[in-house]
């Protein structure tokens, strides 16, 4: 019978930052699938049309509009920018797990708003279709974030 290896602070250190790592590859994989869904589907006049009602009542709202280009352009430049800083993540920088987990809180947000109008207006709102795994994932990396801050602390 083999001895039972004892699992060190390091070895489960490791598998956090692993889990914590694919997590973040997750999610920013499930971003881009998300903004084809966006896409394709005839977001962004919901969204400027949305948002054009909302300044009529409130003339102050800092909500922008958007066209197509500027549009996915800055989608595409984040969601490759998510994957650019994902060695932070792996290297469980601890200051960068607290952007991760406000990052993650706001793709839960943007998945829980595309799944209740869609609720409440009892048709699919362009992105719903993704906003499951967009769900899945933002909350498997905002836990990896929350390990990473309380064991780095």
């Amino acid at each position: 019978m083999k001895p039972q290896r004892h699992v060190g602070a390091t070895d489960a250190s490791t598998r956090t930052a692993k889990r914590f790592g694919f997590a973040w590859l997750a999610l920013a994989t499930s971003l881009a699938l998300h903004v084809a869904d966006e896409a394709l589907n005839g977001f962004l006049p919901v969204y400027n049309s949305a948002v054009l009602s909302i300044q009529e009542v409130i003339p102050w709202s800092p909500l922008p509009t958007f066209t197509f280009g500027a549009w996915i352009t800055g989608l595409i430049a984040l969601i490759l920018l998510l994957f650019v800083v994902s060695p932070l993540v792996f290297r469980r920088v601890r200051w960068f797990a607290y952007l991760a987990f406000l990052f993650s809180a706001l793709m839960i947000g943007n998945g829980l708003l595309h799944m209740g109008v869609s609720l409440v207006q009892r048709e699919l709102m362009p992105g719903v279709l993704s906003s499951p795994l967009l769900l899945v994932t933002a909350s498997a990396s905002m836990v990896g974030a929350w390990k990473t801050i309380r064991e780095t602390g």
